[in-house]
């Protein structure tokens, strides 16, 4: 007999705490085209595999999608292995307008510089249907401003050691407008024992 702790990691995986929130909220609902811009090995999307979701994806490292594509024919068989590309974000095969949910989760912050970053964020944008959700993961310097290493341009050195490219608040606030988005939900943040920042935007595309 399965522990409650066994049955919720064979139901959801390794899914991200604040995108099960969307799908507690009812803003994930069955019928709906998913998107995961940069989805590794699909830690967030074994729930949607098992409820028959039409789940689409990208990454950059060929072995993560051969890994999504072997958890895809486990839990979803009827899915096709083309809908996982070994692509980048900012030059990906999918179609405008394509997703209703577009999933982008600690993607972003791995931006060389601002030209990529805006080149990954429009990639990902461009890909959500007008009225989809918008759901991203990533580093920020919220709550730690001045404890990181600036290096060059928005690249920092983080207490954890890492290095990576952070935004602010006024930054995603101002992006939010300019995509022509929607906050669904205040920007929320955690610190994670002051070794680093993640932040989580959630926000509606605007029908033009």
């Amino acid at each position: 007999m399965l522990t409650a702790e066994c049955f919720l990691q064979e139901q959801f995986g390794q899914i991200d705490i604040y995108l099960f929130d969307q799908l507690l909220r009812g803003r994930i609902t069955p019928g709906m085209k998913i998107f995961d811009a940069g989805c590794g090995s699909g830690r967030n999307l074994v729930y949607l595999f098992r409820e028959g979701y039409d789940i689409c994806g990208i990454d950059a490292d060929p072995q993560a999608v051969a890994s999504i594509r072997r958890l895809s024919a486990s839990l979803a068989p009827e899915l096709p292995a083309t809908n996982f590309r070994p692509e980048s974000i900012e030059q990906s095969s999918f179609p405008d307008d394509f997703a209703d949910v577009l999933i982008c989760s600690a993607v972003l912050h791995f931006a060389r510089d601002d030209a990529q970053f805006q080149a990954m964020l429009h990639g990902a944008w461009r890909i959500l249907k007008p009225g989809g959700l918008f759901f991203c993961r990533l580093a920020s310097s919220i709550g730690m401003e001045g404890r990181m290493k600036l290096i060059r341009g928005r690249r920092c050195f983080l207490p954890d050691s890492s290095e990576r490219y952070l935004v602010d608040e006024a930054m995603v606030l101002r992006l939010t407008e300019e995509l022509g988005g929607q906050l669904l939900d205040p920007l929320k943040t955690t610190v994670v024992q002051d070794q680093r920042c993640m932040t989580t935007w959630v926000m509606r595309k605007n029908s033009r």
